[in-house]
């Protein structure tokens, strides 16, 4: 399930990527910030696998 979420948090990064150089090229700043937002949320998405992954290893 883990390597699911990380599948999924990569694809919302490169979205959030994508749509941020499409708020650049067309000069739209809303634009622009919702692809980072999506970029931040991926990160965070990414942190807590770590932690989940982290957290199964001092268990096992």
């Amino acid at each position: 399930m883990s390597m699911q979420n990380r599948a999924e948090a990569t694809a919302k990064n490169i979205e959030g990527k994508i749509q941020e150089v499409v708020g650049d090229v067309t000069g739209d700043p809303k634009t622009q910030a919702e692809g980072k937002e999506k970029q931040a949320e991926a990160k965070i998405r990414h942190a807590v696998e770590d932690v989940k992954d982290e957290a199964k290893k001092l268990i096992d």
